[in-house]
């Protein structure tokens, strides 16, 4: 059900941002806030644009539309921090801020004269949310820090793949997306905090802890048992049964029926009641313990039923099932496309639309959506911003212009 009443308040409405940095976990932490409603102001430096403006594989006329997603429900100004006057502009728009996201490595802010004492007696309810490798303390704080090397130190990847074999990468920048995640919702952590204090704070975001916080029980595996979680291929060892199973059509459908009572509900739809009460399976501990045997099982069940059949049937039953879909099948989805999970983003560059996500999650009252795609050219929002929200005069931006400073 689509909710068209775009008069509606986002539920960050009123809330305005300052997006610094690039590529992706800061700037994915300033679209989600942008999502649901906060005015977002990414600022690019002048003649050096994020670098996402570039990335993508799908291209048109020379243009990637990475950052047609990535950069939805922002405005874009340009700016030079570096520069003494471009300094001073920034500390204005700081008066107007609420949020400011940054990304760089620990203590470029402070080289640049802007750390978080600096802005914090400018106005004292501004939150800093900073996104890094570590963090910005502890003996790796200087570090640059790539999503690919925070999934592998954090020991996330090490999770991924076949035992005995090299963990793969999922194809997915996924450190800096939870980096991101992680960071906004302590930014709304803060913003809740501000009520209560009247004070902003710093929000302190690692690429690293943000990949272990997702890790479930390995720490307190380990710690209690020595035990080291290695990678378990298409199931989780212990987990039974959850894996995939190739049809007959040579398809492969996840089956996930490692609760007592779902499992109850896979033996009926199976034919096989029998498995429900044998010992070696009857709960979820011993299906553990015999996770290979009882994988053969439904493995030959499902074999000799397309994945059609198998969706049908168990999905009827209760039980829990669905294919391995491609992006192919995802953007024909009946349960995406009623969700509004595919929601078109108009792309000046390209003169069409360009399908990208919905927003998550949905609020009833005060939903989220995507008011803009990524504005086509750096600066785009520099009069908006510059002559409309700080008051300058057409001599100040021509001087701040002439400057290279805008």
């Amino acid at each position: 059900m689509t909710n068209t009443d775009v008069s509606l308040p986002g539920a960050l409405d009123g809330l305005r941002v300052l997006e610094l940095g690039t590529l992706i976990a800061g700037p994915f932490a300033g679209r989600l806030l942008g999502d649901m409603g906060a005015e977002v102001i990414k600022i690019e430096a002048p003649g050096s644009p994020d670098p996402i403006r570039t990335w993508g594989q799908a291209e048109q006329d020379g243009e990637r539309v990475y950052w047609t997603v990535h950069a939805r429900n922002k405005k874009v100004i340009t700016l030079d921090l570096r520069a003494a006057a471009g300094r001073e502009v920034f500390l204005d728009l700081i008066d107007h801020a609420d949020i400011v996201v940054e990304n760089f490595r620990p203590g470029t802010l402070e080289r640049w004269d802007l750390g978080y004492d600096v802005l914090s007696d400018r106005n004292p309810g501004v939150i800093l949310v900073r996104v890094s490798g570590y963090g910005q303390t502890g003996p790796a704080a200087s570090r640059a820090g790539y999503a690919s090397v925070a999934e592998a130190e954090s020991g996330l990847r090490y999770l991924n793949g076949y035992p005995g074999e090299a963990p793969p990468r999922l194809a997915l920048s996924l450190g800096d997306t939870l980096a991101g995640m992680f960071a906004a919702q302590g930014a709304l952590a803060a913003v809740y905090r501000r009520t209560v204090t009247g004070r902003g704070q710093v929000v302190d975001t690692a690429l690293t802890e943000a990949c272990l916080a997702v890790q479930e029980s390995t720490i307190a595996d380990y710690d209690l048992a020595g035990v080291v979680r290695g990678p378990s291929g298409t199931r989780l060892d212990g987990i039974a049964p959850s894996n995939l199973y190739q049809a007959a059509d040579g398809l492969r459908v996840v089956i996930a029926a490692n609760q007592d009572t779902v499992f109850r509900r896979l033996c009926d739809a199976m034919g096989r009641t029998d498995l429900a009460t044998d010992p070696r399976f009857a709960d979820h501990r011993a299906r553990g313990i015999n996770q290979d045997e009882l994988d053969g099982i439904i493995a030959d069940w499902a074999g000799v039923h397309t994945s059609a059949e198998l969706i049908e049937i168990l999905g009827t039953a209760g039980v829990v099932v669905g294919p391995v879909n491609t992006i192919a099948e995802v953007v024909r989805d009946p349960q995406m496309l009623a969700r509004d999970m595919l929601v078109p983003h108009h792309d000046e560059r390209l003169g069409r639309d360009v399908l990208g996500p919905g927003i998550v999650p949905r609020l009833s009252e005060s939903p989220g959506r995507v008011r803009s795609a990524g504005p086509p050219r750096p600066g785009a929002h520099n009069d908006e911003i510059y002559r409309g929200l700080l008051g300058l005069d057409d001599d100040a931006v021509s001087e701040l212009t002439e400057h290279g400073v805008i």
